[in-house]
């Protein structure tokens, strides 16, 4: 369950890895605690105490101490997946089997975020890429209205997801119920603004129940 300090609204977690986008790495860390809430960045350490991501072109560099398999979705308000190619990496399955669902570390807390999610306890945002994390579980991606970057469209087609466009582009941002996806960090404020406002509303009916 999510816990809440004295002077914050609470956590959202952020899966990150090498690689991830530097642009929105800026803009969560400045919008998202203006507003109230902790950023904490989660991914795989590789039985590491810690270990340093660097953004894909970079300029931004992130030391990470929370370890996948050591918490809980519901210990957050939100999650969101950090786009570039950080998903890419986060879906590697150390040890595949033959008809095996994908096992990665990363992939397994996926499924539970998606469950807590479609119990409406949790809202997860991707944006660019990031639902490279999605495709490597189709089961959690099929028949949900999304939007992605243009090159990653196909990955979300086979992956039993529907994509959302606008013209002959994929739509800026898009809500289904709990999934807030973004296509691109240049729409990566209003992406931010409509994350807050379902985490805020989610807020509301904890407290009203």
């Amino acid at each position: 369950m999510a816990t809440k300090s004295s002077n914050t609204k609470g956590k959202i977690g952020v899966l990150i890895e090498d690689h991830f986008d530097d642009f929105e790495f800026r803009a969560f860390n400045e919008f998202f605690p203006a507003n109230g809430y902790k950023i904490e960045y989660i991914s795989h350490l590789w039985n590491q105490e810690q270990l340093t991501f660097k953004g894909n072109e970079l300029t931004e560099e992130v030391t990470v101490t929370v370890e996948v398999n050591n918490v809980e979705p519901t210990d957050y308000e939100g999650i969101i997946l950090i786009g570039a190619y950080a998903m890419d990496r986060l879906r590697y399955e150390e040890h595949p089997k033959e008809g095996q669902p994908n096992q990665s570390p990363a992939v397994k807390f996926l499924r539970k975020a998606v469950k807590a999610m479609d119990a409406g306890r949790l809202s997860i945002g991707t944006i660019c890429h990031s639902l490279w994390l999605f495709c490597a579980a189709p089961e959690l991606l099929k028949n949900r209205k999304v939007t992605c970057a243009h090159n990653l469209i196909c990955d979300v087609q086979n992956a039993g997801g529907i994509v959302v466009f606008d013209g002959d582009s994929t739509k800026e941002v898009h809500i289904d119920s709990n999934l807030i996806t973004g296509k691109h960090p240049d729409v990566v404020d209003e992406f931010m603004s409509l994350f807050l406002e379902a985490i805020n509303k989610q807020a509301l009916k904890k407290v009203n129940v």
